[in-house]
């Protein structure tokens, strides 16, 4: 049971990761008062890109 992860738990985990800091960097900028809105289109843009960019470092990572 030592073997590599599997591929879909290594994607949500980089996904998960990804969304964690996006969201830390957000609440920074709203903390520093950078950032007063934040239009939904931009929440969606963030998400989608969190989980392209998941997708992609989970795929690279399993070496497939």
């Amino acid at each position: 049971m030592n073997g590599p992860p599997n591929l879909v738990v290594t994607i949500v985990l980089y996904t998960v990761g990804i969304l964690l800091v996006m969201i830390a960097v957000l609440i920074l900028l709203k903390g520093l008062g950078l950032l007063t809105t934040l239009p939904d289109y931009i929440i969606w843009a963030l998400v989608l890109l969190a989980l392209g960019t998941g997708i992609i470092g989970g795929l690279r990572s399993s070496g497939k």
